[in-house]
């Protein structure tokens, strides 16, 4: 199938599909005369795989990792070695949106309770801690 056909059946688009290529995620079968890519259903999986390990957080070198070990039909411990990698980085991430989030809700919380006319929050993220005009 030519890559417009590939890339509506895996769920993307051509540009996508191309970026994969690009990136050795996948490769098309071969080009027609005309120098179109042609791609199978092979390549379709594939790029489903992608796309559903990408809707996962895994960032495309971890991907590209797991399409090797796929390709190698790796052990289970090498897979799961990726996947506990990965793990980690989204229990740092969801901390580090943890964090964030409780300081935006004090902020919040403090721009409704006071007093003064000027916001908390503007000042709180003012590195030089001064009022615009007031330097």
């Amino acid at each position: 199938m030519l890559i417009k056909d590939a890339a509506r059946s895996a769920g993307v688009t051509p540009q996508t599909l191309r970026y994969y290529e690009q990136r050795g995620l996948v490769r098309p079968t071969g080009r027609r005369a005309s120098g179109y890519r042609e791609y199978t259903g092979d390549q379709v999986r594939i790029v489903r795989f992608i796309k559903r390990a990408q809707d996962l957080g895994f960032s495309l070198d971890a991907v590209a990792a797991l399409l090797k070990l796929r390709a190698a039909r790796a052990s289970r411990p090498s897979v799961r070695k990726v996947a506990e990698h990965h793990l980690s980085d989204l229990d740092a991430r969801i901390a580090d949106l943890t964090r964030m989030r409780s300081a935006v809700a004090a902020l919040v919380q403090a721009c409704h309770a006071g007093a003064d006319p000027h916001c908390p929050i503007l000042e709180a993220l003012d590195p030089d801690g001064g009022r615009d005009g007031e330097r």
